[in-house]
């Protein structure tokens, strides 16, 4: 298994953190930043091979690669001229050369703990399988998602109305056999529309689930989090200070029961 992580874009509700430094590239726990975080997780969880797609300070992304460690894996980069006017369905489109195997697709600003991840990894086999949460209530920037018996999905959108809700996608999907081959010409079909550039990659998920098995997988209970907005990153940032105070509690009752 193989991972894409799609970390072209800049982030502009992001600005001014973004002006010269990439999205994927802001610091979230302590000194280490979204990416980190991401690819930290990934080798945790057995992936062995990592794409990212570059646009914005591409430079700065692939200098930040070349100057960590990342366990066993091996990473590539693949640039996306486009980032300044597309959104990420032409970044996935210019992916496909990488999308020869069984892989995970990821936007660059989800970050989550591993136990996400494993729960898609060892989901029941399917051509495609999108991650979901479940909440109370939705906004109109949740990507939202409609399923036929809480696991077949029939709709992917922001414009789902409430009844039609089941839950919102969270950035993180596995594609396997055929389900590689659909999403890649459903891709080089999308590209050639007028508005190609200006649409997310989840729209052709949208079109493919009437003729493709996508599953839906759950992973209410866990953390995670996209980062959009200044107040996203805080919360983001405030969960791993949380997460470093409660270990160091743990580590120092410990070490008094230890004594």
């Amino acid at each position: 298994m193989k991972a894409i992580v799609l970390s072209a874009g800049q982030g502009r509700r992001l600005l001014p953190l973004t002006a010269e430094v990439p999205k994927c590239l802001l610091t979230v726990d302590a000194d280490r930043p979204i990416l980190e975080l991401q690819l930290r997780a990934l080798e945790r969880c057995g992936i062995r091979y990592v794409t990212v797609m570059v646009g914005f300070g591409a430079e700065k992304v692939e200098r930040f690669l070349a100057t960590h460690l990342f366990g066993d894996l091996e990473i590539r980069t693949r640039y996306n001229p486009f980032f300044a006017t597309s959104n990420n369905l032409a970044t996935c489109w210019l992916a496909i050369p990488e999308m020869a195997e069984d892989f995970v697709l990821l936007n660059g600003d989800t970050l989550f703990e591993a136990d996400v991840l494993r729960r898609l990894l060892t989901a029941p086999q399917a051509p495609v399988t999108l991650t979901i949460d479940r909440k109370m209530d939705y906004d109109e920037d949740d990507m939202k998602v409609t399923l036929n018996d809480g696991r077949r999905l029939t709709a992917v959108g922001k414009t789902l109305v409430a009844p039609m809700v089941h839950g919102e996608s969270i950035g993180l999907m596995r594609f396997c056999g055929q389900g590689v081959v659909a999403f890649r010409a459903a891709l080089d079909a999308a590209i050639r529309e007028p508005e190609a550039l200006h649409r997310w990659y989840l729209s052709v998920i949208n079109s493919m689930a009437s003729s493709v098995v996508v599953d839906a997988v759950s992973i209410q209970g866990h953390w995670w989090t996209e980062i959009d907005t200044p107040e996203d990153l805080e919360r983001a940032r405030s969960h791993f200070v949380h997460q470093s105070v409660s270990l160091l509690g743990i580590r120092r009752l410990s070490a008094q029961q230890d004594q």
